[in-house]
């Protein structure tokens, strides 16, 4: 039988009942979302249950949200079920303030520099990671590039036409 968007969420379901939240299926792709603190017993099951068998982490990145206070990062999981050729995405949300994920390192080797790398741009805390630190920026850099805190353009620029950039 061949693995379903309908199979994989009531697998899910019967495992983690309402801890899952957020269920949508952009695209065809089934994205859930959890607590922050489930993020390792969701991708340890996913791996483990025979099943499902989500054994390739394709991706691992963050998105800023600055408007969802508590809320302001996500990390998310692209797994892939090479078997029956199913990928799945699976969220976690974590404060800017404390932003602490748990590392996937053990459970995916690809999640090492995955991790390394959203660190740098982000500055999500993966807890347990072997070796975090910068792999793309510089160590003094004291900021995270990829947070929307700051403006794109200097707003008091002159020499430029803002009819150019469909600007009226």
């Amino acid at each position: 039988m061949a693995l379903t968007n309908e199979i994989i969420r009531s697998r899910l379901m019967e495992k983690f009942g309402e801890q899952l939240t957020g269920w949508e299926e952009p695209y065809g792709m089934l994205t859930f979302t959890s607590d922050k603190n489930l993020n390792l017993k969701v991708l340890q099951f996913l791996y483990d249950d025979s099943e499902l068998g989500f054994k390739f982490m394709t991706d691992l990145c963050a998105v800023h949200y600055p408007n969802q206070e508590g809320k302001e990062l996500a990390v998310v999981y692209h797994l892939h079920n090479l078997k029956e050729n199913v990928r799945i995405r699976y969220k976690v949300f974590t404060d800017i303030q404390k932003p602490d994920v748990y590392t996937a390192c053990a459970l995916f080797s690809a999640a090492n520099w995955m991790e390394r790398e959203t660190y740098d741009f982000f500055g999500v805390n993966f807890v347990g990671h072997p070796n975090l630190k910068r792999i793309l920026n510089v160590e003094e850099m004291e900021y995270f590039p990829l947070r929307k805190e700051y403006p794109l353009e200097d707003q008091k620029r002159t020499d430029k036409d803002d009819e150019m950039f469909g600007r009226d």
